[in-house]
């Protein structure tokens, strides 16, 4: 019995939320949204999520923060990011540090499921998983 990855999404916008929600989940996954990179800390869903899709610009703590935060307390957890305000310093600095992908909104939906086909199958230190 497989267990079904758990994809967290991330995004200060309700609607790119909802429609990234119904696209992953289209295609097996599970989903959990946070409005901010603060509620998905504080949620406790961490060690269940094999994905982060985050926004980069966010109030408060954006997804970059976020990937830094997260690499600094030692999670390896694959990042995916979608801005619909690309700059080129943040997307080089996103990808070093270990970000799959950057995708500019309006991005296409098969371009998302490619970047999560990839960080899935980059994911491979998932317990109970053997080689």
């Amino acid at each position: 019995m497989s267990v079904i990855p758990v994809i967290a999404i991330i995004d200060d916008d309700a609607s790119v939320r909802a429609a990234t929600n119904n696209l992953v989940r289209a295609h097996g996954y599970t989903v959990h949204m946070f409005a901010s990179a603060e509620a998905f800390l504080q949620s406790g869903q961490l060690d269940d999520t094999a994905c982060v899709i985050t926004d980069v610009q966010m109030p408060v703590m954006s997804g970059i923060e976020l990937q830094v935060h997260l690499r600094a307390k030692g999670s390896r957890v694959p990042f995916i990011f979608i801005t619909a305000f690309p700059e080129e310093s943040i997307r080089k600095r996103a990808l070093k540090d270990g970000a799959i992908c950057f995708l500019t909104k309006p991005f296409d939906p098969r371009a998302l499921i490619d970047c999560l086909n990839t960080a899935l199958g980059q994911n491979t230190s998932e317990p109970g998983k053997s080689g």
